[in-house]
């Protein structure tokens, strides 16, 4: 990490070239302002095909023990990476080979080639396909958000930052009856993380109910029957602006959310045992709606560190 590459990962991030069309780029699939996803149910790659999963939230992806909604074997933000530049089936950036075509289109622009010599000096050749990949998990790993009103109130134990509906929620949330907390945990609501000192623990995946569907999930890397429909558990922070949910876009609203997990699914025999039926008022539904509301970091969102900042060609 180094504030060059960093800035250098913010330009290329939102770099439409870095793509086989040169209208799409990373930041065409994780929108700032959506807490770096789309709105879309499936995600579309550069040539318009659909991808059959949703682009996930990129808040706080630095400490993901692993990436992707099914795959429990790409466990850096640098090879996540190669998914979406190389991908064919389907196509997303859409680049092939080693990117060269991209490649040249960079080294052309005298500003790129100035910023990589000065964030990669040294390094060999500073303007490679590489070193776009580290850069842009640079700038990634900067993604933080730790600022919504839930935050406030527990962190900086200010009280008026959640109204009273969002507190009484949040005892639902955490309650041992709803149990949401049983699958959305640790301070990204996702189940374990890794930092510095702590670097062992597997990401959390669950069968959240939605099984049958055509997407195994878990189970087409593992092969193994206990990870048939099985899906990475996704954070829930800025979790209001991410709609909509699931790793096919399935639920279109958290009121569908609830009633998905309400009903206790579709009761499949392979489902997480966690899942099962609730009984929740209209206003406990309110309330828990109000805690997921608090998650909201408008400064993440609006972080103008985060935003692209346009460069001269």
């Amino acid at each position: 990490m180094s504030a060059e590459k960093v800035a250098l990962g913010r330009r290329l991030f939102f770099e439409i070239r870095l793509s086989s069309t040169g209208r799409y780029s990373c930041a065409t699939c994780h929108r700032p302002e959506l807490a770096f996803t789309d709105a879309r149910a499936h995600a579309l790659g550069a040539s318009g095909e659909s991808v059959r999963r949703s682009a996930m939230s990129l808040a706080n992806v630095a400490y993901n023990p692993a990436f992707t909604w099914g795959s429990t074997k790409v466990r850096s933000l640098e090879s996540q990476m190669r998914q979406p530049l190389f991908n064919r089936h389907p196509v997303e950036m859409g680049l092939k080979d080693d990117g060269s075509p991209a490649m040249a289109k960079l080294s052309a622009d005298a500003g790129y080639r100035a910023q990589f010599a000065g964030a990669f000096a040294g390094d060999g050749t500073a303007l490679s396909l590489d070193h776009i990949i580290k850069a842009i998990a640079a700038f990634e790993r900067t993604l933080i958000s730790g600022r919504s009103p839930f935050d406030r109130y527990i962190f900086d134990d200010d009280g008026t930052a959640m109204p009273d509906s969002a507190k009484r929620g949040m005892d639902l949330f955490f309650s041992v009856r709803v149990g949401c907390v049983q699958c959305h945990s640790g301070l990204n609501f996702s189940g374990s993380l890794v930092y510095q000192g702590h670097e062992s623990d597997a990401a959390s995946f669950a069968n959240n109910g939605l099984y049958p569907t055509a997407d195994r999930g878990l189970f087409e890397v593992t092969h193994r029957a206990k990870d048939l429909g099985k899906f990475r558990v996704p954070t829930l922070r800025n979790i209001a602006l991410t709609a909509p949910y699931m790793h096919d876009g399935v639920l279109p609203t958290l009121e569908a959310v609830l009633d998905h997990y309400a009903r206790g699914g579709h009761m499949s025999s392979r489902q997480d045992p966690r899942i099962h039926p609730l009984v929740l008022s209209a206003a406990e539904r309110a309330d828990l709606i109000a805690f997921l509301a608090s998650l909201t970091d408008r400064a993440f969102i609006e972080n103008l560190n985060f935003q692209p900042k346009f460069e001269p060609r």
